[in-house]
């Protein structure tokens, strides 16, 4: 299934949330060019440990060698190289963006406007381009000119606030979630805005912004009434509305959901407590939640005494959602996520084995499949043959004339 394989992206993307956008564009199917900084490229690729040839390497001991965490964030585009800041290279990315379906970069605000290369500049030479920026703030605004990586962005949102011990001080979720929820939505809305112009013929800019998407996921949670009616936003492994949490037992943890009253009365029956589905503390929602201290201790003081095993095949046999506290050691060897393709090896361009590492594969199966395996993260320009020759008519003297000259 390759739904975008006639859709060509021009990405000028750095770090992660573009990357990551790109990566999925091209899991559809869409060739993606990424463009980079002649002899630099992404900063990512600096950001060692190094995969190559012998393996894994701290320092990068040549071109053959791709920085791991640009191997996670790159799989399936190409790479060219080009200074967009000479007028020669400006030119040749007008020419490839005339040709291309999206044009797609995360550079800090008004970056490529200032060298002549905005939405307005490139719709003079295609009118049906999908223009798509995803920054920290956004293009406008009082804090569109704020420099931000997914640290501020967590802080800005709110969403530090909400997460944490309650008695702590607010916290960083564990991953970069600001940098890889944001291009889901860039995702969906450049194929909303190809679908558009499918329909209209008309291009689209689309200003993609990582706080706003944190902070409009945020307030699907009630958060103004939490508010309003004194319950701490910041509750650790604890639910807002009612008991559902984290439960220890004798060698581990245990999340239990009770979000019902039917959940509630059998997680009850569960633990031999039937006297907890009449009793008036407990006996509707909103009372599970004006009582959550001592509706948490009934559950805990029943559990406190059983394995992590005894408590999920009690509660399952009742039909109560729960799960265990896993590892991350223990995710990654589960042999569910590489049969589903979710995870799985992890790819170089460059060689036709996979080196050490786990890839991130995409966690949706059409017909029961995954995507097809796209190819492993580029060496920086590893496609400049085949994209400036194809797309710009060069040939190899005159694409070696360019490298010679510093443009390419």
């Amino acid at each position: 299934m390759q739904p975008l394989k006639n859709i060509r992206v021009l990405a000028v993307t750095v770090f992660l949330a573009g990357p990551y956008t790109s990566m999925n564009l091209a899991r559809f199917g869409a060739e993606v060019i990424k463009v980079e900084i002649p002899n630099r490229g992404d900063p990512v690729r600096g950001n060692g440990p190094f995969a190559g040839p012998d393996g894994i390497k701290g320092e990068q001991v040549s071109s053959e060698y791709i920085s791991t965490r640009f191997l996670k964030r790159t799989q399936g585009v190409k790479s060219i190289t080009l200074d967009l800041k000479t007028k020669q290279g400006k030119e040749m990315f007008l020419k490839l963006a005339e040709q291309s379906d999206v044009l797609l970069e995360n550079l800090a605000p008004g970056s490529l406007r200032k060298i002549g290369l905005g939405y307005d500049d490139i719709k003079k030479v295609n009118s049906k381009i999908i223009y798509c920026s995803i920054s920290g703030y956004g293009q406008t605004g009082p804090y569109a000119s704020k420099p931000a990586h997914d640290p501020q962005i967590q802080g800005m949102s709110g969403l530090m606030d909400i997460n944490g011990d309650p008695e702590g001080d607010p916290t960083r979720v564990g991953f970069y979630i600001g940098d890889l929820v944001t291009p889901i939505f860039a995702c969906y809305s450049i194929l909303g805005a190809l679908r558009n112009r499918d329909i209209t013929g008309e291009g689209k800019y689309l200003d993609v912004s990582m706080m706003d998407t944190l902070t409009a996921l945020m307030f699907m949670e009630n958060l103004e009434e939490d508010m309003d009616s004194g319950v701490p936003l910041r509750t650790g492994n604890n639910s807002r509305g009612g008991p559902t949490g984290l439960y220890q037992g004798v060698d581990g943890g245990v999340i239990i959901t009770a979000a019902s009253d039917d959940q509630w009365n059998r997680l009850a029956e569960a633990l031999d407590a039937q006297n907890l589905i009449t009793d008036q503390r407990y006996n509707e929602f909103q009372k599970r939640v004006d009582n959550v201290e001592s509706a948490r201790y009934e559950i805990q003081s029943r559990v406190i005494h059983m394995t992590r095993d005894e408590m999920i095949k009690l509660l399952e046999k009742h039909d109560v959602p729960c799960s265990p506290v896993r590892t991350a050691k223990e995710v990654m060897h589960d042999e569910h996520f590489e049969k589903r393709g979710s995870l799985g090896k992890l790819l170089h361009a460059g060689m036709n084995d996979s080196v050490p590492g786990v890839g991130s594969g995409f966690p949706v199966l059409f017909d029961g499949e995954p995507l097809p395996i796209v190819p492993g993260a580029p060496t920086l320009g590893m496609h400049n043959q085949e994209i400036l020759s194809k797309l710009l008519g060069l040939d190899e003297k005159a694409i070696q004339e360019l490298i010679d000259n510093k443009i390419v």
